[in-house]
């Protein structure tokens, strides 16, 4: 009689302590799946972003010599490294603003006791630029072409620009 209450007693505390472990490991199994689902979400979500900043990347680069084979082998082929000729074209734009009096490529007036100068400058490919300036109260924009001549000089031409109306 003993043995039988002993067995059953026993049989009991394995059925009870078999569900407690599958009742764990059935919640255990619903939060990875519901981490799994989190982090597919996530991924989604990433992959979403990652498209937007390649399709935005790609804006970017399209009108910019870094994108632009043909403009880069056009200064190849004249035997220039790109490399050199950007830093050079950006340099030469930016000592324009020292000289004294106006800048000769900004057809603005400045403001009283400021000078437009330029303050961006994007080179799009091997004969344009667009530039940004400023004088800190008038802002524009101006569309530059630009070439070496046979002596290797930088030619800059103001093709068009525009200055922002005050707000």
């Amino acid at each position: 009689m003993y043995l039988f209450i002993f067995s059953l007693l026993l049989l009991l505390f394995q059925f009870i302590n078999s569900k407690n472990i599958f009742d764990d490991s059935n919640q255990k199994v619903a939060d990875y799946k519901a981490k799994v689902e989190r982090y597919r979400e996530d991924i989604k979500q990433y992959k979403d972003s990652l498209e937007v900043l390649g399709d935005r990347n790609y804006e970017l680069t399209q009108f910019s010599m870094e994108g632009n084979e043909r403009a880069i082998t056009y200064f190849l082929n004249e035997g220039y490294d790109v490399d050199k000729v950007l830093p050079i074209v950006e340099d030469a734009l930016y000592e324009l603003n020292v000289r004294e009096g106006e800048h000769p490529l900004i057809p603005y007036a400045s403001s009283e006791g400021n000078k437009l100068l330029v303050s961006g400058i994007r080179i799009l490919n091997h004969k344009w630029i667009i530039v940004s300036f400023t004088d800190n109260q008038f802002n524009g924009e101006s569309f530059i072409n630009y070439e070496f001549n046979d002596k290797k000089e930088l030619k800059f031409n103001l093709v068009d620009s525009f200055l922002y109306p005050l707000d």
